[in-house]
């Protein structure tokens, strides 16, 4: 059996690219492990809105997985002690980034290319990208069964094992990921909005650092939804050996922190899960994101950009899916790695690689542990002391001065870290 296109990967990055193949004519199968789309997606919990604008704007309709329109931040340090935090609302109520359960957005993504024409296989394992004696891929491999077509949208994911198993990427190092563990929690509507302080239609997306992690790269981080609230931790998995305790006992000790258990307090875990997830961006790149008969999009290619607060993977993947089946159409019929290197400069005046490109140090500033540590619990101590009212002067250096020596750091210190996060930030 043979196809236009095969898509490896019912994810964002796989179903868009198949969608818009399959628009355009293309004979079209989409290969994907779980047992329906969606069904092995797992995410924080939140999707900038303006690549699905560009390629899908019907989503706004049709788009019953829009759980809440963000229109709240908060940023937070917390130790076990307390909670300093910085919330930004946009009272204007525009609609940039919504929250929503990624497997209802994926499954609504496979409608949409099934609608179009795109044949989709679940229950898949593809173990290997099949090549010719001249190096092409031409097809894929899955247990004795091989199928093949003419050009390959590889789409699998963070765990690259068909890029290795290819040579094109060596085994994924660990500080290139992270590993994320979420709850979701349901409370009734009502009690949401009055615990969150949000209007009917509102969500918050809240990034915590410190004490959710225990102090080590990573962070806590809680969206809300209609009926529910996203509840997680995620830490780098280089640091895996610093953590005091599983990881499970971290997002436990998280909900049950006195600043978080009041706004969760009587509701019902409906949902458990953990998944890998890149934060390297860029860094974890392959090589080259096109080859004879081959094209990388989504997580597969190091498309997610961490800057900190902001951590966007899904209109990265929605767009580099839609750009990878526009290479493909241009490419006319000759799927060398030459025609498809259209691909690479499709990305390159997209945003895709631009905000990449800009972000790239952002994950070294991220990778230190004094971050999430030591100006964490200088934050505390200095605003504990500062509004501690015990007939003391206190004074805005002398106090910053005590906090200072409490958690090891000095101004020196703090004024180059500042300059350093602005940089790469």
């Amino acid at each position: 059996m043979k196809f236009d296109v095969i898509v490896v990967g019912g994810g964002p990055a796989g179903l868009v690219a198949s969608y818009r193949l399959a628009q355009w004519g293309f004979k079209t199968l989409v290969l994907e492990r779980g047992r329906k789309p969606g069904s092995k997606n797992l995410f924080g919990g939140r999707i900038y809105a303006h690549a699905l604008d560009a390629i899908v704007p019907e989503y706004r309709k049709e788009g019953r997985f829009i759980e809440r329109w963000v229109r709240k931040e908060r940023l937070s340090f917390m130790t076990d002690r307390g909670l300093t935090t910085l919330e930004f609302e946009n009272v204007e109520r525009e609609e940039n980034s919504f929250t929503a359960f990624l497997t209802s957005f994926v499954e609504w993504l496979a409608g949409k290319a099934e609608a179009a024409g795109a044949t989709l296989v679940t229950e898949i394992t593809v173990d290997e990208l099949v090549r010719d004696d001249k190096g092409k891929f031409i097809g894929v491999r899955a247990g004795n069964d091989v199928v093949y077509g003419d050009v390959i949208i590889d789409a699998e994911g963070v765990n690259r094992l068909l890029l290795e198993r290819a040579g094109i990427v060596p085994k994924l190092e660990p500080r290139f990921v992270a590993l994320g563990i979420k709850e979701v929690i349901k409370l009734d509507k009502r009690t949401i909005e009055e615990r969150f302080n949000l209007d009917e239609d509102e969500g918050l997306a809240w990034a915590i650092a410190g004490y959710p992690s225990r102090y080590l790269p990573g962070g806590g981080f809680i969206y809300t939804n209609r009926e529910t609230v996203t509840l997680g931790v995620v830490i780098y998995l280089d640091q895996w050996r610093s953590i005091d305790m599983p990881v499970h006992e971290a997002v436990e000790r998280f909900k049950l922190h006195p600043s978080i258990l009041r706004l969760v307090k009587g509701g019902t875990l409906i949902e458990y899960g953990a998944h890998m997830t890149p934060v390297a961006g860029i860094n974890m790149a392959p090589p080259r994101l096109y080859y004879d008969g081959l094209l990388i999009a989504g997580d597969a290619a190091g498309f997610l950009l961490h800057a900190g607060v902001i951590i966007r993977g899904v209109d990265f993947a929605v767009m580099s899916g839609a750009l990878a089946a526009e290479a493909v159409k241009r490419a006319g019929g000759d799927y060398s790695a030459g025609s498809l290197s259209v691909y690479h400069k499709l990305l390159s005046d997209s945003f895709v690689l631009k905000e990449l490109e800009a972000f790239r140090e952002a994950d070294r500033t991220l990778h230190d542990p004094r971050l999430f540590n030591d100006y964490v619990k200088f934050v505390d101590s200095f605003l504990r002391r500062y509004f501690t009212v015990d007939g003391t002067p206190r004074r805005i250096y002398g106090t910053m001065k005590e906090a200072m020596q409490q958690s090891g750091l000095s101004l020196w210190k703090i004024l180059k870290d500042t300059v350093v996060m602005f940089r790469r930030l």
